[in-house]
């Protein structure tokens, strides 16, 4: 591989300038070899992130060539990045559902799979009986607040309760709310799954992406999700259900009747947790969404 473009020497002694082309090429050979699996997808993110432009912006100008202090900035982070720091982490944000979220380390970065759940909770909620008042749905283990917010953009009439035990990342997804312009129609609150809600007593759905990774599969994630993410907000317990076996003990009696519970969870324990809910007596409907993989990502559980 070509010296790094860390190398002020090389921008001024070398005959071939580096060219945010040049820049991407090098860089994405880089995450290559340390691993990643969007390297190109990281150095765009990057590279953009640093010249203040969008991605697309980068492919109308693959022949400029960014000025030194540009360079040094995209350094450090190619640096970082190398060290297994997430990009969502060193740019401060992750799109999701087309909408730009704040993440820090006090949150979950957001992943594609959650989208998901987000696709089987809008179809829910246009299947739903017509009521005349504001649908209400409760969101579990909020974090940045991705879920709730983006169903509050998708769903206008829609008013949402939101409840994490953290509060800091309540506090980004608050941030995130105002940015997003639903702040009025999403209630953050302080709470463990449920128990802090008073009102209203009943939802017509209610989401969660909770913890659900055992200890022993924790143990095996890559460093750079150990090291960056919090911990309470991937791990469940031993098994990795006991975070789910919990909601759908308690939160029956929050639901209206014919409303939906739908989560997030592993396919490693899908069956498990489908027992769970059978086996409560309080659901029926039972289904499974699989993510781009195949696997069964996604539970949706129906109130009887």
């Amino acid at each position: 591989m070509s010296q790094s473009p860390a190398s002020s020497g090389e921008q001024k002694g070398s005959a071939e300038p580096w060219t945010i082309l040049r820049l991407l090429h090098w860089t994405t050979d880089f995450f290559r070899q340390k691993g990643s699996e969007s390297p190109r997808l990281d150095s765009e993110v990057l590279l953009a992130h640093v010249l203040g432009c969008s991605r697309v912006e980068l492919y109308t100008s693959f022949a400029s060539v960014p000025n030194d202090d540009q360079r040094v900035a995209f350094r450090e982070m190619v640096r970082r990045r190398g060290e297994g720091m997430p990009v969502a982490l060193l740019v401060g944000y992750r799109e999701f559902y087309s909408l730009r979220f704040r993440v820090t380390e006090d949150t979950l970065i957001p992943r594609p799979e959650t989208e998901h759940l987000v696709v089987e909770a809008l179809d829910c909620a246009a299947s739903l009986p017509s009521i005349n008042r504001p649908l209400q749905i409760a969101d579990i283990g909020t974090g940045s607040g991705v879920i709730a917010i983006t169903l509050a953009k998708h769903l206008p009439e829609a008013r949402i309760t939101a409840t994490d035990r953290c509060i800091k990342a309540l506090a980004i997804a608050s941030w995130n709310a105002q940015q997003l312009g639903v702040a009025e129609r999403v209630r953050l609150l302080e709470s463990d799954l449920l128990g802090s809600v008073d009102q209203p007593r009943q939802f017509d759905m209610i989401c969660s992406n909770p913890p659900y990774v055992s200890e022993a599969e924790y143990r095996e994630l890559s460093p750079s999700i150990r090291k960056y993410e919090p911990v309470d907000a991937l791990v469940a317990g031993q098994h990795g259900s006991e975070v789910i076996a919990r909601i759908i003990h308690e939160v029956p009696d929050r639901l209206c009747t014919g409303g939906r519970l739908i989560m997030e969870l592993s396919p490693m324990i899908a069956d498990a947790c489908a027992k769970l809910a059978m086996n409560s007596g309080h659901f029926d409907d039972l289904r499974f969404l699989k993510d781009l993989g195949g696997d069964q990502r996604i539970l949706s559980i129906r109130r009887n």
